[in-house]
This record gives structure tokens, sequence and C-alpha cells, in this order.
């Protein structure tokens, strides 16, 4: 009878196809949206609720500024900062850790101060964290040959001349750490505060691909060990990476802990959401209620020295107008042709922005799954020569107290095609089609990963993170965007020119900082 075979596969498990709000974003192709039929006014509208916006809030309030609005187009705040939950664990929908926050990182010192989670002066030269949030160990594996190893480069079967440019290669990284011009890392965290010396800023001009080649660096392993990172940081190929966004990601990262290595990570079940609701939560006690969701900004135009935004309001099926003295943009920047009126420069600029298509899936089991020979199981689980970049374990933390059933969050960046190429793959593949792909390559390492999963849900983004391709980090167009204009600054990640928290965060309280500014309104800086 079908059904009976004893090789036949199990069911598909259960879930959903989720994602952001691809349908209304669409809508700003199309001109057919209303004028709005109501103003409201307020000193300062901020369009974006991801961690730029969120942080520009947080910086207004903790300065005592409460008269502006937070606006988000999603149902929910936190931008790549958002989370899941079911009745195992809370699990990421995008970012999952956050690296201990270099002495530049200032802002981000502050912000775990504030919640607890750093404990003490947030100027120390190594503080205290709290041990929920360190990752515990072991932190990452790599799946390879039928063999886990710790580490992610691989070390099984590599001969000595592979060997001796993984030395070679680290050496460049560390003397890069090392490096001082006037005063500044070479490669700092948050990108503004690094060296501007010309031999460092011609590294734009490359790939990481071919500036390793370029260091006779040729490794096999090592190629795709940097590729890995590249596609896990940037959505992007090491071949499309600028090699200074290559170097940077692995020598911009000098933090310090009283109890833990420098290389650890802060984390939790839900990845980064912990740090988008404390931002969240900390305006709210400040300023009140100064947040609304569910809302699209379609047009933003400068009118008799006040700023217009229109929203639309989907559920309410209207459109509401902002008149601002102030605009903070804290949205992604793909966005701005479509929505500003003239500012023909920057929307050229913004045009020539490109950014990732992303899934995320989500697949919670009954138990941990059986494993292949080697080491245990980690907290970040990759697999070598794998489409996707393998998974995090949302239980890690609490895994030695309370195996079982757990959450794993799995990450693949569609870097096998253009990026448009895989938004319409994103968009026109179902989400069994998905979880057949995904649970086929999750059967090398774990064979019972059918029967174990009971539910595997799919969130899709389309634009998730910008791709600092060669000549984008230093070029003019990222210029435009990190100027301060007399009504408008941009706060969003991607005026970094990469999406990272502590550029998101930098980017929000920078424009915070430089509103109060415009508004004769004194402040303490928290970006020194």
């Amino acid at each position: 009878m079908p059904g009976c075979s004893a090789t036949a596969k199990p069911l598909l498990p259960p879930g959903a196809l989720l994602g952001t709000s691809m349908g209304l974003g669409h809508l700003l192709r199309e001109p057919t949206l209303p004028t709005p039929s109501e103003t409201r006014r307020v000193p300062l509208a901020i369009i974006g609720g991801g961690i730029g916006g969120l942080s520009a809030g947080w910086k207004l309030a903790k300065s005592g500024f409460k008269d502006f609005l937070i606006v988000e187009m999603e149902a929910a705040v936190g931008g790549n900062s958002r989370s899941g939950r079911n009745e195992v664990s809370a699990y990421p929908l995008a970012a999952h850790y956050l690296p201990l926050p270099t002495r530049e990182a200032t802002a981000v010192r502050e912000l775990l101060a504030e919640l607890g989670v750093l404990q003490g002066d947030p100027r120390a030269e190594r503080p205290r964290y709290d041990e929920r949030f360190l990752c515990a160990m072991p932190q990452e594996r790599l799946y390879r040959n039928g063999w886990w190893q710790d580490g992610l480069l691989p070390q099984i079967g590599v001969g000595a001349a592979e060997r001796e440019q993984y030395h070679r290669f680290y050496a460049l990284m560390e003397a890069f750490k090392r490096r001082r011009d006037a005063g500044r890392h070479a490669f700092a965290l948050p990108m503004e505060r690094s060296s501007r010396a010309p031999d460092l800023l011609a590294l734009d001009k490359l790939t990481m691909r071919d500036w390793l080649l370029g260091q006779g660096l040729d490794s096999p392993h090592l190629h795709w060990y940097v590729d890995y990172a590249c596609r896990d940081d940037y959505g992007t190929r090491s071949g499309e990476v600028s090699a200074w966004a290559g170097i940077h990601y692995f020598a911009c990262r000098s933090g310090e802990a009283l109890e833990a290595s420098g290389d650890t990570v802060l984390t939790s079940p839900g990845g980064n959401a912990w740090l988008a609701e404390g931002l969240a939560q900390s305006i709210k006690s400040r300023a009140g209620d100064c947040l609304l969701t569910g809302a699209m900004a379609y047009r933003v135009a400068e009118e008799n020295g006040r700023v217009l935004v229109d929203l639309w309001l989907p559920a309410e099926k209207r459109a509401l107008r902002l008149e601002a003295e102030q605009l903070i943009w804290a949205a992604p920047l793909f966005l701005v042709p479509h929505v500003f009126v003239g500012q023909d420069k920057l929307k050229a600029a913004a045009r020539s922005y490109s950014h990732a298509p992303w899934l995320v899936a989500n697949l919670t089991l009954s138990r941990l799954p059986e494993e292949r020979a080697g080491a245990q199981m980690a907290w970040d689980n990759v697999l070598y020569d794998s489409p996707g970049l393998g998974y995090v374990v949302a239980t890690h933390q609490q895994m030695r107290m309370r195996p079982g059933a757990t959450v794993l969050t799995y990450y693949h960046a569609l870097t096998a095609m253009t990026a448009q190429q895989g938004r319409a793959v994103l968009q026109g593949t179902t989400r069994e089609e998905w979880a057949e792909q995904i649970l086929a390559e999750l059967e090398r390492p774990h064979p019972d990963i059918r029967q174990i999963t009971k539910r595997l849900e799919i969130f899709r983004n389309g634009h998730a993170m910008v791709r600092p391709l060669p000549g984008s980090i230093w070029g003019e167009a990222r210029r435009l965007f990190a100027a301060d204009y007399p009504q408008l600054r941009f706060a969003h990640a991607d005026v970094s020119g990469f999406s990272l928290f502590e550029e998101a965060q930098y980017r929000g309280v920078l424009s915070a900082e430089r509103t109060l500014s415009r508004f004769g309104l004194s402040f303490t800086t928290s970006l020194r």
C-alpha cells in the first residue's frame, strides 16, 4: 500500500511561508496610492523601525527629546533583528549575534550597559558581560567529508603548503588589526572610525578574491573559508565583495571582555531581537508611544520649509500625511528612487546600490538530531561546499541543562545568481520546494532530520542587506548619504555600505545627534 514502504520519505513537516511585506512594498512601483485625507504635524519623522531608526529614537529620548514619530512598514519593529517564538524556543528571523563591542563602539557599550548585559563601566578596557549572553562553547564547527571538526577553516587532510597559506593569511589580518594611522585603527567598527590611508582606501577598488590572489594566496580551502565569510556577513561571494569590506570582516573585531576571549559573541535564542526589543522599550519608557507600525512611506517631498511624508495605512485603507520640520530616513536606500520627489543626485546614488536576497528557515525538532563523527554540536554549524550557510541552535545556551526539543535556524544567501534573479527565485519558489532542498542538505550530517522535524517555516527577505561591491565603501554615492542636510539625514546601515548592528546603530545615533543640533538642543554625545 502507498506510504507503507520502509524506504519511503516521511511527509514534509507543516509550516508557513513568511517574509517581509513584499506585496506592500511593490505598490511603490505603481503610482496608484491616493492623496492623503489627513495631515499630522510632528517636529521629527523617523522612517524605518529597524536598528537605525530605533537607535535614533533611543538617543533622542535619552536626550530628553520626545516629539518624534517612528514609522515602520512591517507589523513589528526590529528590521533584521526580529525573531519568532514557539512552544520550544524563541528563534531568529535574521541576525543572530553581536561581536564583543570594540572600544570605538561607544554607543553599543552604552546600550549594553543600559540593558544590563555589560556590567560596570562601559568604557572599561575589558568590561564584564552577563554570562547568559556570552555564547556557550563550543561556538562553531565545520562538516566536511563525513566528519565534524572544530572551527570553520578546513583542517583535516590539508597539506603543509596550504597550511602555510593559512598562517600567512592570519598574519596579514593580524597586521591590519595592529595598524594605526593618525591614531585610527586601519579597520574599525563602526567603519567611520577607520583609517583613511590611501593604500587602504585603494583596497575598495579590488575584489576580495583578487586581493587574496595578489598576495599569492590561492589555497582552495582558504578561498572557500573567505568566500563563506563574505556570503555569511554580506550575502555576496568573495569574487564580488570589495577587498576593503572583506578585510574589514577579519580585521575589525577587537572587542575585549573580562571573562571571555575576543572572538566570543553575544547571542540569545532569538538572535539579535533582544537588542531591538531593548531599544524599543527604552524609547517607550522615556518618550511614551511614538511608534506607528503597518505604515508605508510612499512619497517624501520638501515644500515651504517643511518635509511632507505620505504614508499608506493598508489596514485602514487610507493615506496619512506627516508634516515635519526634520526627517530621518532609516529605511533601506533602495526605496529612495521610488519615494523621494526631486533629489535627483540621491536617487542616482541609491540606484548604484545592490541588495542581497536571503532565506532563513526555522526547523523545530522533537530532539537533537543524530550526529556523524567528530566534534560535538556547536552553536554555529557549517557544511563545507554547501549552498546554504549552515545553522545555529536556538537552545544552545541551555542545551547542557535542558537537552531535548530545539529549533535550528538555517541561513541561505542566494549568491549563485544575480540579486535580481535571487529575488525572483525567492518569490517564485514554494515552501514545499524550499523545505525539500533544506532537508536534503541537512541530511548529509543528520540522517534523521526528516523524521524529527515537526515544523519548518521559511522567512524570505528580497533586499536583506546591502552588498559591499568594489567602489561602494569609499565612493561618491555613499558620501552623499552620509552627509548632514538641513532637513534630512540617513540612518540605515546602508549608509555604512554593509549590514551590521554596529553600523545601523552608529548611523541612527549620529542622525539623532545631528538632528538635536539642528533643533538647537544640547546633549552629551554617545559617539566618543
